[in-house]
């Protein structure tokens, strides 16, 4: 694997009990059954709250140079790609720049306005960061979820840097962060609360172990 220049990072807001999305997504529920009533509505309500209230975290968000997602981020469709879907984001994606779409089913390159072009990646996240990493060049990779695809980063050990926003409630079920991931060793740097949600800011150092 090549030598890594930039940082890379993961920027997730999550339940207090771990949840990045409920189940039964679809088309109009990215996020699925999180007990609102549209677009991750209770999940991501801080959102909401604007640049005003949040300027650290909506600067950081999209400074990276690549980004890679799993399929299920990208859309609900399973299976062979039997329609051109083409985000949840509209003409013009917020990324302006390639995401790698971690996928099992081959599919041509799908460019969009603004400069956002999303690859589809058949031969798993080493693949996909590789690739990521020669997009970015010196500039940060952003591993963009969901959670699965950030479980998989992390267990790998490929993730710097971990930025959680958690929200005050709870799911029960659905994908959830650190699921199949071994002990982490985590550095907290930042703590900031609001009314809506808690930032927090990790640097992921390599675990360490303690000989009986």
């Amino acid at each position: 694997m090549t030598a890594r220049v930039g940082k890379v990072t993961c920027d997730l807001t999550i339940t207090l009990d771990g949840y990045a999305a409920g189940l039964n997504q679809t088309e109009q529920r990215p996020f699925g059954d999180d007990g609102g009533d549209g677009w991750g509505d209770k999940l991501h309500a801080w959102f909401a709250e604007g640049p005003e209230v949040h300027p650290d975290e909506f600067g950081r968000m999209m400074t990276a140079k690549a980004f890679i997602m799993g399929r299920n981020m990208f859309g609900p469709v399973r299976g062979e790609w039997d329609r051109q879907w083409k985000g949840w984001w509209g003409d013009n994606p917020p990324y302006h720049g390639p995401v790698f779409v971690l996928t099992h089913h081959p599919r041509d390159p799908q460019p969009m306005e603004g400069g956002t072009t999303f690859y589809f990646v058949t031969d798993g996240i080493d693949a996909a960061f590789e690739r990521a990493r020669e997009a970015a060049g010196d500039g940060d990779i952003s591993i963009h979820g969901g959670a699965t695809t950030v479980n998989q980063y992390l267990a790998a050990g490929l993730i710097d840097e971990l930025r959680l926003h958690i929200v005050p409630m709870t799911l029960g079920a659905g994908t959830r962060l650190f699921d199949g991931v071994p002990p982490l060793n985590l550095e907290q740097v930042e703590s900031r609360a609001a009314s809506t949600v808690t930032h927090l800011l990790y640097h992921v150092r390599p675990s360490t172990t303690t000989e009986a």
